[in-house]
């Protein structure tokens, strides 16, 4: 498995606010007549233009796209970002979005959670995207409580495994940077992988972090649980999940040692990382799973 506990940057903030600046200045009627024509004509064409201002402003945000959901997991539901490593995308120009999009696609933006996500769109998918997000208002409306618009960040349905580790298997042991990690599966997830078959619905990957030791013969142990990684597959669990995040039917979590959920975890950045080991069941450690011995 691939854990992805920070934020990341995936565009710049936006800079250009859109605030529109009005400045008046003193005209002096004098000069040659084509200054005065030139003038007056002007005047006389402003109300055209105010029209024409204002009816564009009235037309307010664009339709919303079919996977505008997947972009607000992170970017907020209004596109203004909670998250001080997350940008803005309301109010950015639309030709730089687009162009953003498609260099994430193209991989020559490197960012590997945008470049899942962009890689599923296709030039109108973008498009349509870069308008939407565009024609959003660059400073969030609070609601008629006067309260700011709520995170559309997708959290954890992952409980802590009754009885862990009762019922689970070890299959891989590493040790890196003075951290021992294991990482378990149940019965369902062991039985599946061994056959050949993908992982079903009630499989649960679990890993945990230890202190890493040694004894006095100077083996590797494990010590203190430092912290708990997991993933658990459930009947419908991805129907609510943005189609460009769903990663079937499975949910992501964090744990303390002591076994409290991390409800903070925006689980979005896990999808988008677990996302292109769609033909391991999303998990990355599926060879080792099915090639570890009976234990």
């Amino acid at each position: 498995m691939g854990w992805i506990v920070n934020e990341v940057s995936i565009l710049p903030n936006n800079e250009d606010q859109h605030g529109l600046t009005t400045r008046h200045r003193a005209l002096r009627v004098a000069g040659p007549p084509l200054v005065l024509t030139a003038f007056f004509s002007a005047v006389a064409a402003a109300p055209l233009l105010l029209t024409a201002f204002f009816s564009a402003h009235a037309a307010g945000p664009a339709a919303a796209p079919l996977n505008v959901e997947a972009c607000k997991a992170c970017h907020g539901p209004g596109g203004i970002s909670v998250n001080p490593t997350i940008p803005n995308l309301a109010g950015q120009k639309p030709a730089y979005l687009e162009a953003q999009l498609k260099a994430f696609r193209s991989k020559d933006r490197r960012n590997d959670l945008m470049n899942v996500i962009a890689g599923q769109l296709n030039d109108a998918g973008i498009h349509e995207l870069a308008v939407f997000w565009s024609s959003m208002p660059a400073v969030p409306s609070p609601d008629a409580a006067g309260r700011a618009p709520l995170s559309s960040a997708i959290h954890s349905r992952m409980e802590f495994p009754v009885g862990f580790p009762a019922g689970f298997t070890v299959y891989q042991t590493e040790i890196e940077e003075g951290v021992m990690t294991k990482r378990y599966a149940n019965t369902a997830a062991v039985k599946a992988a061994r056959g050949g078959r993908a992982l079903p619905a009630g499989s649960v990957i679990f890993q945990v972090n230890y202190q890493a030791q040694k004894d006095a013969a100077g083996k590797d142990i494990a010590g203190a649980v430092q912290s708990y990684a997991g993933m658990e597959s459930r009947g419908e669990w991805g129907k609510d999940i943005p189609f460009l995040l769903r990663n079937g039917d499975w949910d992501y979590a964090l744990f303390a040692a002591d076994g409290k959920r991390h409800d903070e975890l925006n689980e979005a950045q896990c999808l988008a990382c677990h996302k292109p080991k769609e033909s391991d069941s999303y998990v990355f450690t599926m060879k080792q799973l099915r090639e570890a011995p009976p234990s």
